[in-house]
């Protein structure tokens, strides 16, 4: 079962990755302009972001195996759709639908693994090995769809519905079935609730994606109505019997500082990336497949986060873990703000190498931190909350990085131009995870005071 849920996370994390790479072959052969290719990638992050917490809620009301088969079926029908496209808007069209089944697949998979393996150290390290294979799936990619490219961009569709089948077909026979959900009638479906925070969650990714393109007062706008929404949520979720999310929830300190990290912590590694990418290709003149197979330094979190992870949280503890990995993450990120024109790769290989640790040391024990001590009903719902946390994490990043970019950049494409506009983008991801830090921060002094309290003695 494990190994069946470890490949639907690798496929997400492959699927996420191969298409930065494959980006100038789709342009050249379906004629997108810079705008259209734009929503290649952020039409998935729409799907994905906005409908998360609706499809976390689905899995616990009406079955996990069967909404993860369910959606994995949708995703391996769009993504060869997606490969089958002679116009950009069909191939849009296609990424969207199939984010949408990644945020309905993620969470289902994610709570199958919580309900079925009990609280404590086993579930610890199936989890590790979880966010592990999403972790090396993504790393993977950057080389994989710079492979692929090589020969067509449809390729790095058509791929993923390979993998993706044999899952499905392993998924039916392994994925042991569950008891069925209580039948329920309409009233028990919070479809208000559903419709307002999917739509807020759907206008906010789309303005933070759309931020760096569009005038201010538009964004402005588009965030207003998230807002609306959001509150319209809030307000609908306080009075209906059976809630889309229980607003309690929300009362778990842990659960709010894994997500508050996971939004920070994907901010800064996304943003990282997107400055790295831009920095060998328009900067060195590398290659898509010379840049991925560089980016692959980052992978030893594969190799980390099945192994030594582990350890680490049964001696130290998840928070001590996570605090480590976002110190490692901050000296790396730090040390690329002194990078010049002509830095040898030998000179940034050590500081990449660390960011994969500190992916292996924050990455896991956050899916630890977002779903401990969270109630079996809804483990759907906080994996929908933590990935969701990651996905919009990873929008604002992105947009918060380009937007700095382009604005120290000012029209300058010399040289210098790029180089001080890469430095000045990095500082984002440095800010992000200090912010992180501290955040985490908070944690580790919680768990001393209550070890403080454990040791007193109690009074007669």
């Amino acid at each position: 079962m494990l190994l069946v849920l470890c490949g639907a996370i690798f496929l997400e994390g492959v699927d996420v990755s191969m298409f930065g790479v494959a980006l100038p072959s789709i342009r050249a052969d379906l004629s997108m302009s810079t705008a259209e290719l734009q929503w290649v990638i952020s039409a998935y992050v729409l799907g994905y972001g906005g409908f998360m917490l609706l499809g976390g809620r689905a899995a616990d009301l009406l079955g996990r195996r069967r909404m993860f088969l369910l959606w994995l079926a949708v995703f391996i029908a769009f993504s060869g759709l997606g490969g089958l496209a002679s116009e950009g808007w069909v191939l849009i069209a296609a990424r969207f639908v199939t984010g949408v089944a990644a945020g309905f697949m993620a969470p289902a998979g994610l709570s199958i693994i919580t309900t079925t393996i009990a609280e404590g150290r086993k579930r610890n390290q199936a989890l590790l090995v979880y966010a592990g294979s999403g972790a090396a799936g993504f790393s993977l990619g950057l080389v994989v769809g710079g492979v692929l490219a090589e020969f067509s961009w449809r390729w790095v569709f058509f791929a993923p519905v390979i993998l993706a089948t044999l899952i499905l077909l392993a998924g039916i026979r392994l994925i042991p079935v569950q008891a069925r959900p209580v039948a329920r009638s309409m009233r028990d479906f919070d479809l208000i609730g559903a419709f307002s925070v999917t739509g807020a969650m759907l206008l906010l990714v789309y303005g933070v994606v759309r931020a760096p393109d569009v005038p201010l007062g538009a964004t402005v706008a588009v965030l207003a109505g998230s807002a609306a929404l959001l509150a319209l949520f809030v307000a609908v979720e306080r009075r209906v019997p059976a809630p889309l999310v229980r607003l309690g929830i929300l009362r778990s300190g842990p659960l709010i500082r894994a997500n508050l990290g996971a939004v920070l912590f994907a901010g800064a590694f996304v943003g990282f990336q997107f400055v790295l990418v831009l920095y060998l290709q328009e900067l060195r003149g590398w290659s898509a497949l010379a840049t991925g197979l560089a980016m692959l330094a980052l992978a030893g979190d594969a190799v980390l986060a099945p192994t030594l992870t582990p350890w680490l949280v049964n001696r130290f503890g998840n928070v001590r873990v996570i605090f480590a990995g976002l110190l490692a993450a901050g000296v790396s990120y730090a040390s690329f703000l002194w990078i010049g024109a002509d830095t040898a790769y030998a000179a940034m290989l050590p500081a990449m190498i660390l960011l994969g640790v500190a992916f292996a040391l924050v990455y896991g024990p956050l899916t630890i931190a977002g779903t401990d001590g969270i109630a079996e009903d809804e483990q759907g719902l906080a994996g929908a909350l933590l990935y969701t946390s990651w996905q919009l994490g990873s929008a604002l990043g992105l947009a918060v990085v380009t937007a700095v970019q382009v604005t120290t950049l000012a029209g300058d494409p010399s040289e210098v131009g790029l180089l001080d506009s890469y430095r000045a983008a990095l500082t984002v991801p440095v800010l992000a995870i200090a912010a992180a830090a501290v955040i985490t921060a908070f944690g580790l002094r919680t768990r001393a005071e209550a070890r403080t309290a454990e040791s007193l003695p109690v009074a007669a």
